[in-house]
């Protein structure tokens, strides 16, 4: 297993990784989509996965061919040899992984970013098979958990919405539930004002402290 860490920063991940790439602030949109280009300059693309599951890659390639490796280079802080290095690592290695959290999605183009990542995975097959897929570690004790399963106040299972109507009779009709709500509930903040205006009575708080993580 090779372990391959992007991050400005040195941390201690950087102590078991086999490359480090310190790449600039907001360079992660750059260095994923040079690879994109890399792998289809290099034919390391799985074209079955792409028709078969993918709409609109023709666009999402030509785009990232605009960008050449000296682009990704000056975008990323990075020399080009590190850049070949990373990129022929993955083109060659059918297993992969992305690792990536809350730096990632919450940033200012976190959507960008994202989709950035997981075009390569998806180019290339890498996708919803054992070792290989685009893996976001959200950044709260079971928060995808939760939305998956419909743990949250405001969102039913699998990302349905409390407010759509069909959406609540397939749960409500799956579970065989006498009741189901038609309005979402408090978020997290929204919870809070309300235990200070004493709207909520009690709360029961399991594996977090909010009162350390929640904003002033």
């Amino acid at each position: 297993m090779k372990v391959v860490l992007v991050d400005p920063r040195r941390t201690m991940t950087s102590d078991i990784a086999d490359m480090h790439l310190a790449i600039a602030p907001d360079g992660d949109v750059a260095l994923f989509t040079g690879l994109l280009a890399y792998l289809g300059q290099h034919n390391t693309l799985d074209r079955t996965y792409i028709t078969a599951h993918t709409t609109g890659f023709g666009q999402a390639f030509f785009a990232a061919s605009a960008l050449d490796l000296a682009g990704v280079a000056a975008a990323t802080g990075l020399g080009e040899d590190e850049l070949v290095r990373f990129y022929s690592l993955f083109a060659a290695t059918a297993k992969t992984v992305t690792v990536y959290s809350q730096g990632v999605n919450q940033s200012s183009s976190g959507t960008d970013k994202v989709n950035a990542i997981i075009n390569c995975h998806l180019a290339t097959g890498r996708i919803g098979k054992p070792g290989a897929g685009p893996f976001s570690v959200t950044g709260q004790p079971n928060a995808m958990g939760g939305r998956e399963v419909g743990g949250l106040a405001n969102m039913l299972a699998a990302h349905m919405e409390i407010e759509n109507p069909e959406h609540r009779d397939r749960v409500q009709r799956f579970w065989s539930a006498p009741d189901i709500p038609e309005e979402p509930g408090l978020k997290a903040v929204e919870m809070f004002q309300a235990v200070a205006d004493g709207r909520i009575k009690a709360l029961w708080i399991v594996a977090t402290n909010p009162v350390d993580s929640m904003p002033d």
